[in-house]
């Protein structure tokens, strides 16, 4: 069995189909394209969710209220002083900050919108790794104070109305008059940041609780010291908490999200990959009858060469060679497409781009897969040619 003469005469084969073999091809591309850019922008998204966790600290930990029919009647409400106490108690938390929400309308100048507001300490800034784009934070002696740090989105609100220096701004937040004494700079989403901070505006957590009575603290932020191990931190937590009546609360580490997170990207790579999957049988089956029409145009050939002394091996290896490099041609087309538009997701999306090796290895191997699993049958259906039968059609 010579590989070099089938090669070329596979090529020639294709060449002299081009129609058939463009069609075939076009199968080929669209099914590892979608394929490489489904697994390639899954992969992405992976690395850009561990990013942002990575770029906020390993170290941050939430410590949560979840809702409870049975423990809203038994529990207490946590309150500021329990909630500052908790690095008192705690020696593995470093620092803590609670923080409550709400959503009410902003307006300025006649214009009404809904937003989001934090009602958050001092701390809240450093463990949140957020930087001051003018003005400043919320400070201790802010306390019952009517000031307010406007978000990203917010700053934009004003600036559409003309306003590119919102400190010493008054806007109105649940009918009253708040002064924003600070803007912070975009901050990126994910990790275990609340979306509120680009969305809304942050005042100290004493006023927002005057504004709103039902605006209770749920959420702790915290970051523990260094080396501190995970099952350490959750048991002085949780035991801290069950001593103050507040068994509903729920502690969550980076480490732990992460983790999580991980194997909930890997499950969504690969139901990607397999809903890219679909179209690449559909390319496949095309592949096969391409490949069965070829067969079919080339009897009177397989019965040439039958009668030269080529075995059914011979035969067989000739189409399955043709198969496999009409797919292998098709795959390189489709790496290239996917990689490219796994490129454009991540430039319009803002994502940092990573060529996944793995996924352009993948691809080689399935077009090799492809062509041998349908191309077998076409080829099978070529050796087992009689003879006879072939050199008589016409």
């Amino acid at each position: 069995m010579i590989i070099k003469p089938n090669i070329i005469e596979a090529v020639n084969s294709l060449v002299s189909a081009k129609q058939r073999s463009i069609l075939a091809l076009i199968g080929i591309v669209v099914g590892i394209g979608s394929v490489i850019a489904m697994v390639s922008v899954g992969s992405i998204v992976q690395k850009e969710a561990l990013r942002q966790f990575m770029e906020m600290g390993t170290d941050v930990i939430t410590i949560s209220e979840e809702f409870s029919a049975d423990n809203s009647k038994k529990n207490k409400k946590l309150n500021i002083q329990t909630a500052m106490a908790i690095p008192g108690h705690c020696p593995s938390i470093r620092v803590a900050s609670p923080y409550a929400s709400t959503y009410a309308q902003f307006k300025f100048k006649g214009k009404k919108d809904n937003i989001p507001a934090l009602g958050v300490t001092p701390s809240f800034l450093t463990i949140n790794k957020l930087n001051i784009d003018s003005g400043r934070f919320i400070h201790e002696l802010d306390r019952h104070m009517f000031y307010c740090v406007i978000g990203q989105k917010v700053a934009d609100k004003l600036a559409a109305q003309g306003v590119y220096d919102p400190v010493g701004t008054r806007i109105f937040f649940k009918e009253k008059q708040m002064t924003i004494i600070g803007k912070i700079r975009e901050a990126p989403m994910g990790g275990m940041r609340p979306y509120e901070i680009n969305e809304g505006i942050m005042l100290p957590l004493s006023t927002l609780q005057r504004l709103d009575r039902e605006a209770a603290i749920r959420n702790i932020i915290a970051r523990s010291r260094d080396n501190a191990a995970r099952d350490q931190i959750e048991s002085e937590v949780n035991a801290y908490l069950s001593q103050q009546n507040l068994n509903g609360m729920k502690v969550r580490t980076a480490e732990e999200l992460i983790a999580q997170m991980q194997k909930q990207m890997k499950l969504f790579t690969l139901l990607l990959g397999t809903i890219g999957s679909i179209s690449l049988v559909v390319g496949g089956i095309g592949v096969m009858n391409v490949m069965l029409v070829s067969v079919a145009e080339r009897t009177k050939e397989i019965g040439i060469r039958r009668a030269l002394g080529a075995r059914e091996g011979d035969i067989l290896f000739q189409f399955l060679v043709e198969s496999v490099l009409l797919c292998i041609v098709g795959g390189f087309m489709g790496i290239a497409i996917g990689v490219g538009a796994s490129w454009i997701i991540s430039y319009y999306a803002k994502w940092q781009f990573a060529v996944s090796y793995n996924s352009i290895g993948l691809g080689v191997a399935v077009a090799v897969a492809v062509g041998v699993f349908f191309g077998i049958y076409p080829a099978r259906q070529a050796a087992r040619l009689s003879p006879i039968l072939a050199l008589r059609s016409d």
